[in-house]
């Protein structure tokens, strides 16, 4: 690449007629309008989430205890014998049917089915995913599958947000906000964690950070929150007795569980496609696996009942440390065995139950065999990195567990076991449980958010300062002569800049050329008959998003930079070569390792 197409920053700032055309954000008023319409999706949600809890607990009394109750059930301590058994294989005969002869949407916890229909879909979701995706998971859940409800009601809340945003003349994005904003505003409403579920929307879901789509999210999530207290109140779900704050020692602890939850968290997830391979390589059709899922569910209820279900009660055991020593080993065995089967069978339900229980169970061991004290304090910790590190989400996993037990002083302790679990998994595994799925169906997602290189760059930081010019009398054979020479600066470019009486005439390009020697006057043609007279132009204050938006929209590959004083002067030059030289600033930046102090060396001014 020349000199002249450095990507340096020029010498003197740009102009102050600028400074008001940039801004720090780029929405518009269109946010009022997706916060208008974020509101009912969070009236949907928080009224769905009340359906779907009240079916899971009828179909629950009605397979286990065969009576008519909107009662939540605990099926934690009952021994049901073969019935116990018959019930979940019966359960995922009917959800494999729904997935075959419904819709297969229904099928896995639902969150990789969200993210494909945000990454693939434009955001649009099939009206029969809103119908069948919460009652396939209720019978699932009802009939003793270890799976959560916040998956189900994930992709059921996102559904609806995708279906009431089509109502509407919106883009893409827009829906993309609806969609995540009902999905958000669901597990707002089954959990009572708006904060979280936000937090849940950023990390996960928007892939971008913008107020754009965070402010009609949060109030989706904020709404459904008041429409949950009236239908299922308003205290936090497993309020426990607030600890004291938690000295050095403690949050060294709390870093060796999270980097041993990182661990554990890796070998869960390996555990759960290896099933679901184990799956695919059966000679029956893919119907049939949530029965025999079931069937392994029904055999691990046998031998504790604290598999089946949703096993909140569980999860409030090991929080308040009620369960010690060998039950936490089977816990964690029985459980993540059976979730794993279950979940690589293809059935549906949620996943953030099952890890917490699991990380609970974890955290709960490993801060009784360390002799820290208070067992229930650790679960809670194990819980908040086991999420955060497996969904590779440790916001939402460490304010999650603080929105659940509204203790405030573990925070610390919390946010150090997440992260530090997060740190495992992102060196141990290349995707996270949500996201090898989509992996193992060809697409990938990247999910690292940083700020666009093109979105902060000038022009006329990667301009040429030294444009390919010619006057605008020369002919077509003299400028054709000229781009043969070596080492001119015309030689390297596509296009020349026509000047004529010191301004922008306008612009020839190498195709221009080309045809016009094909004319029978080509000798005595000139450029400015040869070349366009109304070239499109960009000033050396726009970022390069602005111009490339221009070099897009007007099919071209480069751009005379002109004066904003006078838009016909010339002051450089922008193309493709220039752009790409960001890309490289950007990249030195990353990669190129240098020694940053030296007292031998000027500063730069």
């Amino acid at each position: 690449m020349d000199q002249n197409a450095s990507a340096t920053v020029p010498s003197s700032p740009p102009g102050h007629e600028s400074r008001g055309l940039l801004s720090d954000f780029t929405t518009d008023r269109r946010v009022l309008l997706l916060c208008l319409l974020a509101a009912p999706i969070g009236c949907i949600a928080g009224l769905v989430a009340k359906a779907l809890l009240w079916l899971i607990a009828v179909i629950t009394n009605a397979a286990f205890f065969l009576r008519f109750s909107a009662e939540p059930a605990v099926l934690t301590g009952h021994h049901f014998g073969w019935w116990g058994v018959a019930v979940p294989v019966i359960g995922g005969l009917i959800v494999g049917l729904m997935a075959r002869y419904g819709t297969d949407k229904i099928r896995g916890h639902g969150i990789p089915e969200a993210l494909e229909a945000i990454l693939l879909g434009r955001s649009l979701m099939n009206p029969k995913v809103a119908i069948l995706k919460p009652v396939s998971s209720a019978i699932c859940i009802g009939t003793g599958g270890p799976f959560g409800a916040e998956g189900p009601i994930i992709v059921t809340g996102g559904a609806f947000g995708s279906l009431f945003a089509q109502l509407f003349h919106l883009t893409s994005a827009e829906r993309k906000t609806l969609l995540v904003a009902g999905a958000a505003a669901g597990m707002a409403a089954i959990f009572a964690t708006p904060i979280a579920a936000v937090l849940l929307a950023v990390e996960l879901l928007l892939f971008e950070w913008k107020p754009r789509s965070f402010i009609p999210v949060t109030v989706a999530a904020m709404v459904a929150s008041i429409v949950r207290v009236p239908l299922l109140g308003a205290a936090p779900i497993f309020a426990v007795t607030p600890h004291a704050l938690l000295d050095p020692k403690m949050l060294g602890i709390a870093l060796l569980i999270g980097v041993c939850i990182g661990f554990a968290s890796g070998l869960l997830t390996k555990l759960v496609y290896a099933c679901e391979d184990g799956f695919a390589k059966l000679p029956v059709h893919w119907m049939w696996w949530p029965a025999i899922g079931g069937l392994f569910v029904g055999l691990g209820g046998l031998i504790d009942s604290r598999v089946l279900g949703v096993g909140y009660e569980t999860i409030y055991s090991l929080m308040r440390g009620d369960l010690v020593g060998a039950a936490l080993v089977g816990l964690i065995l029985a459980k993540g065995i059976v979730w794993a089967i279950a979940l690589g069978s293809g059935t549906s339900g949620g996943i953030l139950a099952p890890l917490l229980m699991v990380g609970g169970a974890v955290g709960g061991l490993l801060g009784s065999l360390v002799g820290a004290g208070d067992i229930g304090l650790w679960a809670m910790i194990g819980m908040a990195a086991m999420m955060g590190g497996t969904m590779g989400a440790p916001l939402t996993g460490t304010i999650f567990i603080l929105e659940l037990t509204a203790d405030l002083n573990t925070l610390p302790a919390l946010l150090v076991a997440t992260v530090a679990s997060l740190c495992v998994t992102v060196l141990l595994l290349r995707r996270s449980v949500l996201t090898e799925k989509l992996a193992r169906r060809g697409q990938h997602i990247s999910r690292e958010y940083s700020v666009d290189v093109f979105a902060v760059m000038r022009v006329g930081d990667v301009m040429d300062r030294n444009p390919p010019v010619v006057a605008a009398e020369t002919t077509v054979a003299e400028l054709s002569k000229l781009l043969t020479e070596a080492g001119s600066n015309l030689s390297r470019r596509q296009a020349t800049l026509i000047e004529q009486d010191g301004l922008l005439a306008g612009i020839v390009t190498r195709g221009d050329l080309l045809r016009a020697q094909q004319t029978t006057d080509a000798g005595t043609m000139t450029v400015v008959r040869a070349g366009a007279l109304d070239p499109v132009t960009v000033f050396a204050d726009e970022t390069l998003d602005e111009a490339m938006d221009k070099m897009l929209q007007r099919g071209v590959g480069r751009l005379p930079v002109v004066s904003r004083d006078n838009p016909r002067k010339i002051v450089g030059y922008l193309g493709r070569a220039e752009i790409l030289a960001s890309r490289m600033q950007q990249h030195d930046e990353e990669q190129r390792r240098e020694r940053g102090l030296s007292f031998s060396r000027t500063p730069k001014p």
